[in-house]
């Protein structure tokens, strides 16, 4: 990452000024070299939170795990996060636990698991989680639970797919404790170390709960009051009443008496939020225990006999951390949501998510007409995501959602008169204070029909596209409001026109979004991109090109070029240029799409997004097979220029004199305006 000391502070004519003297500044340039300078994040705050962790030896200093493989820490109990370094320098580790060594806190240690995969591993920290090595024995292996035993720091239980995994050296050396013959003890979801004698190890499986009372040697299973196949995704052990435990399961929370030989079920919990990911005990009064649902935060204060829930339903609960110095510190790491925080002992929770980012932004737009303002949209976050704005350029963002209902956004667009109007996941909105979903004009309309299209094969290089013949027809609307209620995916504006691409076609409307039309000359198929620059527009699915050069009036079909297998990304340029990209590289047209080239310099496959960046007169270019690094190929000669940004990124766009990229877990990250591209 950046050195601390260079900070964007704000922002004049839209160029970066930086905190750092000149002569800080031009030993920065020397010591670092200007393409590996990471670029900055800078929010939509939020996002997956995963795990929380405390430093024993200062209760203010916490670590917070995410979705996406960074450890984040914070210096004031949660008020403020700072990234910490990216466990092995990947973005798809889930970090569900952090253990902090009692007798070395300088000692981290991190479990991590691969959604959707098998692999994970274990990595270690000997600096407080600046710098992380992966320890061999656990390489690959999905880490679903991390507990060290509080009677001996040194030892830790590890729960894997695979099984049970113990360590007695402090994370040296690992051995797999369970019997790898049996078929039941795997997928390890939950461990609880008994908390006077480390060899009472109690695991939580996809299936049921099991014991062990001589240090994994033998195990039994707890199954005695607990439904058949409950997945048990958290145990707790009372610390003073080692007898006294609750377990958590899909089937409900549970609670022992007598060390695990018999459960019963309390009541209380409704049956929708019974997906208990956590149970946590506040450590100053044993009777108090939280419950983390997927349905809300619920808490009894007489150990399970009554429980309140005390969050709304939305808040989806990965973790609890009561603060063992102020039990009415509470905080949750939630999905979508990111940190809450109570002061009042969970009665009720604010966010506190400032310098902790884990969005997933797939549309932005500027404001091209108030200066500084930036919109961004994101996905999968329903209440918590939607629409973010910026007034400063990008150094901050504030929610814009109301009205949209927890949908996702794909595109972003501005009609002529400011609108802003979004592409969700089901039909179109535009911004009148709140978001207000766009109908669909039911009469007729007259549309240019072009009754020929271009070959999309057989077409030789120079030349000439075949002039399609037009007539004019009534066109009825073919789908009503509601079938229309479909993914939009990218929308652009054409004068007083705004185009969306959608999933059931093209869509028109001629008053900034308010109401759209069916363009039927253009069909029900999917047209996943849309782009357009004076007055030539481009559309395309994954198999097909439309292009109109008269704003929309009429349209013809060019041919795709021959090598791309699927389309990916779509632009055109000042000059009318279309560029197409795939899986196979980046390709332009010069001449309506009758021929293609590749261009010379630019070897990137695999290829995210193009956008045309009128004021520079440049294309920009994102590309899987080069995931971290933003091209610009500038249109008059063609010259590459390149950054390698230090994220994984999904696109970039131009914000006055310099760059934003979207990235693909981690939010928004800014150019700094000393770094410089070098022309290839």
């Amino acid at each position: 990452m950046m050195s601390p000391g260079v900070r964007l502070e704000t922002m004049s004519t839209f160029s970066l000024r930086r905190s750092v003297s000149l002569s800080c500044l031009l030993s920065l340039l020397f010591t670092i070299p200007a393409m590996a300078v990471n670029w900055l994040p800078y929010g939509p705050d939020g996002g997956d939170a995963r795990a929380f962790a405390m430093d024993p030896s200062n209760h203010a200093h916490l670590y917070l795990g995410a979705v996406n493989g960074w450890v984040y820490e914070s210096f004031d109990s949660g008020k403020r996060w700072r990234r910490l370094a990216r466990v092995g320098m990947r973005d798809d580790l889930v970090l569900d636990n952090i253990v902090v060594d009692a007798s070395n806190p300088k000692h981290v240690m991190v479990g991590a698991w691969v959604l959707g995969q098998d692999g994970g591993g274990l990595f270690q920290s000997q600096d407080g989680g600046a710098h992380w090595a992966e320890q061999e024995q656990m390489k690959g292996q999905s880490i679903r639970s991390l507990t060290a035993a509080p009677s001996n720091p040194k030892l830790v239980i590890a729960g894997t797919l695979k099984g049970v995994f113990r360590t007695k050296d402090s994370g040296q050396h690992w051995d797999l404790i369970s019997p790898p013959e049996n078929r039941e003890i795997h997928e390890v979801e939950s461990v609880a170390i008994d908390p006077v004698n480390p060899d009472v190890i109690y695991i939580g499986t996809w299936h049921l709960p099991w014991r062990s009372l001589d240090g994994g040697a033998n195990w039994t299973n707890m199954k005695q009051g607990i439904i058949e196949d409950s997945d048990v995704f958290s145990i707790i052990v009372d610390p003073k009443t080692p007898k006294t435990m609750f377990a958590s399961a899909c089937s409900g929370i549970y609670k022992s008496d007598n060390g695990g030989e018999m459960f019963h079920k309390v009541q209380g919990i409704p049956s929708t939020a019974r997906r208990t990911r956590v149970l946590m005990q506040d450590p100053g009064h044993l009777d108090t225990v939280f419950a983390g649902t997927t349905e809300g935060l619920f808490r009894t204060m007489d150990s399970g006999k009554t429980w309140i829930r005390t969050t709304g339903p939305e808040v989806i609960i990965n973790d609890v951390f009561v603060d063992p110095t102020d039990t009415k510190h509470v905080m949750l790491a939630t999905d979508r949501g990111g940190v809450l925080i109570s002061e009042d002992g969970g009665n009720s929770f604010a966010a506190s998510n400032t310098g902790f980012s884990a969005r997933q932004i797939t549309a932005f737009q500027e404001d091209g007409q108030k200066s500084g303002v930036l919109y961004a949209g994101v996905v999968n976050d329903k209440e918590w995501g939607g629409v973010f704005m910026s007034q400063d350029g990008g150094l901050s963002w504030a929610q814009r959602s109301d009205g949209l209902g927890g949908r996702d956004v794909f595109g972003l667009g501005q009609a002529a008169d400011g609108t802003i109007v979004a592409g969700t996941g089901h039909g179109l909105f535009y911004q009148a204070g709140a978001w207000t979903k766009a109908s669909v004009k039911e009469t007729p309309i007259e549309v240019e029909v072009p009754v020929k299209v271009v070959a999309k094969k057989g077409v030789r290089k120079g030349a000439t596209p075949a002039k399609p013949t037009v007539r004019k027809v009534i066109a009825k609307p073919t789908y009503s409001p509601d079938e229309l209620d479909g993914r939009v995916y990218g929308i652009a504006t054409v004068g007083d026109k705004m185009f969306a691409g959608t999933s059931s076609g093209m869509l028109l409307s001629v008053d900034s979004g308010r109401t759209w039309m069916t363009v039927p000359a253009l069909g029900k198929d999917e047209l996943r991109f849309v782009a357009a620059e004076k007055q030539t527009i481009v559309a395309a699915g994954l198999a097909r090109i439309m292009l109109s050069t008269d704003g929309g009036e009429t349209w013809t079909q060019v041919t795709t070029p021959s090598a791309v297998t699927q389309v990916s990304a779509l632009a055109v340029d000042g000059r009318g240029e279309i560029w197409v990209g795939g899986r196979e590289g980046v390709y332009l047209s010069s001449d309506k799409g009758s021929s293609w080239q590749t261009l010379r310099n630019l070897y990137v496959r695999d290829v995210d997004s193009l956008y045309y960046d009128r004021q520079a007169d440049q294309v920009l270019v994102t590309a899987n097979g080069e995931a971290t690094i933003a091209f610009a190929v500038k249109v008059s000669d063609r010259k590459v220029s390149f950054w390698d940004t230090g994220w994984t990124l999904r696109f970039v766009r131009p914000v006055g004199d310099h760059l934003l990229g979207a990235t693909l877990y981690d939010g928004v990250v800014i150019q700094p305006r000393m770094v410089e591209s070098a022309a290839r």
